[in-house]
């Protein structure tokens, strides 16, 4: 194909919880390593740019390749948990993987890289196999020059520097000796020259800069201390015989081919209160013909804080100059620090894998946090759009269910997607979720309980705001008045609670008392406040103001949740749980006005993998991990008594097509078919002949697709393409999505129904798994409803969740296909 059938409109991911995971660089992208797959993040545009997938382990350690000059980097280096350091090249504007480094027996921690020369780098990994490795790479290859081996000690940072006046190579190592090992090489072997002491802990990251022909090296450990280093030449003209009463610190001298140079401590910064796991230089600018390395050092703790450090213009003090960070909460601090190339923005990244950004405001010189992307930070289970398609609701295994919608910044013509609603923080990881109406939903964890959440007023208000639509138009007939303004959590419950409008009045702060007067001034709640937002909140209001309220509970399951489905009037909510018995595997059907339980649906031997309503509500369709499905037909409407369902049609043990776990289904938005998807990598479309005769009996419609891997996911697109045939988007266990052509044919032999119209190429594919694929359910882009309705039509879009942590937005040109 020529041009790209599907186009990846929005990737939303997090940084993986290691403390090297980040880099900024020259060229304005952040790097940093999400599940197995580095992304470039573009901060302006607040999108990733790209996702590079080589890597088969976590990416522990992401790091560009500095030039000399300051121009934009070409080169970037990632270690991950697969053992293997890849070096990353720009090649025709989009990087490729053009070295890997094979060879340690551990996971790999920390990199750090250097160009010798214009084809040469030297590239330096630590791993938890208690050695650190230094590579020579080309274009093309990667040689292993050494391995230094730290016997049962690990080490946690690696950095690279030239010593000045020479290429010579020094390498400074940190770890869980609480030392700092300088390194230079010697006739081609790196040898061990000094260690550094002084640090009382762990050693977390070390990192040079130089400055007026002078190295600088901070470390930073676990003992809430930063130490600052300088290693310079030594001349031979010092006079010796000084007896000034001036105090000198210890200097540290080594010899290198001739050549003395001294190390001293320059100075130590206490500021921290916990572990301080990042800091970072920042980084040289070029003024007019000459490179300036600014002294500002950036370091990040567990104690939820950055702070920027520099000397004193009079006294050459080093102090504090900036504090950014977080308060309160329940998160657990900061893992690492960056700082754009002009010192405007700092980034920090936290436990949970958020990226928290500020940027300096030169008008008034205060910090302030900026916007950025946000994602899940474990596999992604499950994800629906709301009915008029203006958002999407995703849940992952990281206990969040999460609500991402389009904003049109203003002055900006790019829509980005941004996480603006954060329902339901849990205590359980997430499985499934489905919409009943426009603010409201049911959403299974790993509990026998299912519980449903309704938005507050100030999310929708917010919603208004953000994606520029009027209140009144969100709402439609629902209304506002009665709606509570938002939630909170009790300090020690798993339920989010209603906040009204008379609730905010009495939370005003009561004066601190000495004492604890009772259990409830121990646990305090974290309380909401109402936000107005023009632009997506930030991470600390995401975690305690964009709460829903819990409104119903629903027991009835006896394991844990595993799939859920509403039918398109939303009057009717089916869930399922995890069986290994028959009278688990029940179906059960709850009603969205009462809330209570219709009916018990059992048919099915095990787990019911998925279940899909047919768009004119009247079937339902399960798949289950006992290679049947099972279509159950609702009763007559008309009737007084509850519409019930009775079992229409089913394959058996003897009847079944799929030879393996059926993993997924899908209806066609007529409700003529549907479509089953299995492990067996067999995609097959089913339908019941004439429906209104007795006894009818459903059968394969399609020849037996075979998609090459086990299909893990299915989605027929709602909209028919220009030829009348079906569009069915399907999800493989490696990650790769497929589109799919399919034509009612009469002749099946000969597989002609079936037409391959589109995939996803390396870099738009998941890593892992694809776990779910929805079909916008109306045509066009979200957030592109001012334009020309008509051009609109050609576009559909297809969201995908997977056990790679990344959901994904793609739009397709559906004439185009």
């Amino acid at each position: 194909m020529a041009a790209p059938a599907m186009d990846t409109c929005h990737v939303s991911c997090c940084a993986n919880r290691t403390p090297n995971v980040v880099s900024w660089g020259r060229g304005g992208l952040i790097a940093f390593g999400t599940c197995n797959s580095v992304a470039l993040y573009n901060p302006q545009e607040i999108r990733i740019a790209e996702l590079l997938n080589k890597h088969t382990g976590r990416v522990n350690a992401v790091q560009w390749v500095h030039k000399q000059d300051c121009s934009p980097e070409t080169q970037l280096v990632s270690g991950g948990s697969d053992n293997n350091v890849i070096v990353w090249e720009k090649q025709d504007g989009k990087f490729t993987a053009c070295a890997v480094c094979s060879g340690h027996s551990g996971p790999v921690c920390a990199v750090d890289a250097v160009s010798l020369s214009s084809s040469h780098l030297l590239v330096a990994s630590a791993s938890s196999d208690s050695t650190v490795k230094l590579w020579t790479c080309t274009s093309d290859t990667a040689e292993c020059l050494q391995t230094v081996s730290f016997g049962s000690g690990f080490m946690m940072d690696v950095s690279l520097a030239l010593l000045p006046g020479s290429r010579v190579p020094v390498l400074a190592c940190g770890g869980d000796d609480s030392k700092v090992h300088l390194y230079v090489q010697l006739s081609g072997q790196f040898q061990r020259l000094l260690t550094l002491t002084g640090h009382e802990d762990w050693v977390r990251s070390v990192e040079w800069a130089t400055k007026d022909g002078e190295l600088w090296l901070a470390s930073c450990s676990q003992d809430c201390l930063i130490r600052v280093w300088k290693l310079f030449a030594k001349t031979a003209a010092e006079p010796d015989h000084q007896t000034d009463a001036i105090i000198k610190m210890k200097e540290n001298i080594i010899q290198v081919s001739g050549d003395e140079f001294a190390v001293t401590l320059e100075t130590v910064l206490a500021g921290h209160e916990n572990w301080v796991y990042g800091i970072h230089w920042q980084p040289p600018c070029v003024k007019g013909d000459t490179v300036e390395q600014p002294l500002k050092l950036l370091s990040a703790s567990m104690d939820k804080t950055m702070i920027l450090w520099g000397p004193e213009e009079d006294s050459g003090m080093w102090v504090e100059l900036v504090r950014v960070g977080e308060v309160g909460g329940n998160t657990l601090g900061f893992y690492g620090c960056q700082m754009s190339p002009d010192g405007s923005m700092i980034l920090a990244h936290a436990f949970h894998g958020a990226l928290h950004l500020w940027h300096c405001d030169r008008n008034q010189g205060e910090w302030r946090p900026s916007v950025v992307i946000s994602g899940h930070f474990n596999a992604v289970q499950d994800l629906s759009w709301d009915p008029e398609g203006e958002f999407i609701i995703t849940v992952g295994s990281d206990q969040t269910t999460r609500l991402f919608t389009p904003w049109t910044r203003k002055g900006c013509s790019q829509i980005t997607w941004h996480e603006i609603s954060r329902p339901q923080i849990h205590g359980y990881d997430m499985q499934c979720l489905t919409m009943v109406g426009r603010f409201q939903f049911v959403s299974g964890a790993d509990e026998k309980v299912l519980r449903v959440f309704k938005a507050p007023r100030n999310f929708v208000e917010n919603l208004a705001n953000i994606s520029c639509t009027s209140l009144e138009k969100l709402l439609g007939c629902n209304d506002i008045a009665d709606l509570p303004e938002g939630a909170s959590t009790p300090a020690l419950g798993l339920s989010n609670k209603a906040v009204f409008q008379g609730d905010l009045a009495s939370q005003s702060p009561q004066q601190d008392s000495e004492n604890f007067n009772s259990m409830s001034d121990q646990y305090k709640e974290s309380y909401f406040q109402p936000l107005k937002l023009t632009e997506p909140p930030t991470e600390d209001d995401l975690l305690q103001n964009t709460l829903w309220p819990e409104v119903q509970k629903l027991y009835g399951h006896g394991f844990e949740m595993f799939c859920l489905a509403s039918d398109s009037a939303k009057t009717v909510v089916a869930s399922a749980c995890k069986a290994s018995k028959p009278e688990h595997a029940a179906i059960l059907l709850w009603s969205t006005t009462s809330w209570k339980q219709l009916q018990s649906l059992p048919c099915h031997s095990l787990t019911v993998t998925q279940m899909a309503f047919s768009p004119n509500g009247r079937l339902l369709l399960a798949v289950s991990r006992d290679r049947t499905w099972s279509l159950w037909r609702r009763g007559n409407p008309d009737s007084d008594t509850e519409t019930s369902f009775s079992l229409y049609a089913n394959t058996s043990k003897d009847t079944a097509v799929h030879t393996r776990i059926i993993w997924s289904c899908d209806w066609s938005s007529d409700s003529k078919y549907f479509v089953t998807s299995s492990r067996d990598k067999k995609v097959i479309i089913w339908g019941p002949g004439d429906s209104e005769c007795e006894g009818v009996s459903v059968t394969p419609c399609s020849s037996v697709l075979d998609v090459g891997d086990s299909a893990t996911a299915v989605s027929i697109c709602p909209y028919l393409c220009s030829d009348q045939s079906y569009l069915l988007a399907v999800g493989l266990e490696n990650g790769q999505i497929l589109l799919y052509k399919w034509r009612p044919s009469e002749d099946l032999s000969s597989g002609s129904d079936w037409s391959r119209c589109g995939e996803t190429d390396a870099c738009q594919s998941h890593t892992l798994m694809v776990k779910r694929l929805r079909w916008r359910p109306r045509p066009g882009r979200a957030g592109h409803g001012g334009q020309e309705r008509n051009e609109e039509r050609a576009w559909v879009q297809l969201a995908s969740a997977g056990a790679d942590h990344v959901v994904k937005i793609f739009n397709i040109k559906i004439s185009a296909l």
